[in-house]
């Protein structure tokens, strides 16, 4: 949500955690990632409209509404633009552990939603929605009975930082240094040199 800050050790930390998801071609934002190339026999990345992979197509509007209103794009990309519901979406197919969290915290957030305004989550307007996280946000505006609620928001919200933070767009809101590195002069960031997106990769040495 607009307003929270995030502590550099914190984006630091959760920098290394998600470096896995580059090798697949629908992540071709991540700055981890090496975009496709079929001829290779890889995935091309996705030309169409991302189809979730674990998610129903309700909880995954959801999860892309909750992610933008975590990190919106305020002048620089948010976390629409940095591809964090479609990160959300593999973290969650491949990790069977947080499947249940995921699935219930949406659940709750809107039977919560229903209890509160008598409409789904995703139906309300951006202020109503901001409203309600906001007592799930932040410490002051805690409610009695709450709690899980207050639980899906901090599993939503690392998610969300992770997605972002690992993505290009989120390295280069923070200025991190290996970004550059990574993709002009490493050629491990990209096994493919001699691709016209690659030509600025340097040789390998030796």
């Amino acid at each position: 949500m607009a307003g929270q800050g995030f502590e550099r050790r914190e984006i630091l930390r959760v920098l290394s955690l998600a470096a896995a998801a580059g090798q697949f071609g629908v992540f071709e934002r991540w700055a981890f990632a090496c975009p496709a190339h079929p001829e290779d026999g890889l995935v091309p990345a996705p030309s169409g409209p991302y189809k979730p992979a674990f998610f129903t197509a309700e909880e995954y509007a959801n999860i892309e509404t909750l992610a933008d209103l975590i990190i919106p794009n305020d002048g620089r990309p948010g976390a629409k633009e940095a591809g964090v519901s479609e990160f959300i979406d593999f973290m969650a197919a491949s990790d069977p552990a947080i499947q249940p969290r995921f699935r219930f915290g949406l659940a709750w957030l809107d039977a919560h939603a229903q209890y509160l305004t008598k409409k789904a989550f995703r139906e309300l307007a951006p202020d109503q929605q901001t409203e309600i996280l906001a007592h799930l946000a932040y410490k002051n505006k805690h409610r009695s009975g709450e709690e899980e609620g207050r639980e899906f928001f901090e599993l939503m919200r690392e998610y969300t930082v992770m997605g972002f933070y690992t993505s290009r767009a989120g390295m280069e809101d923070i200025g991190f240094p290996g970004l550059k590195q990574m993709w002009d002069h490493d050629p491990m960031a990209c096994t493919h040199p001699d691709d016209p997106k690659h030509m600025h990769l340097k040789p390998a040495v030796g």
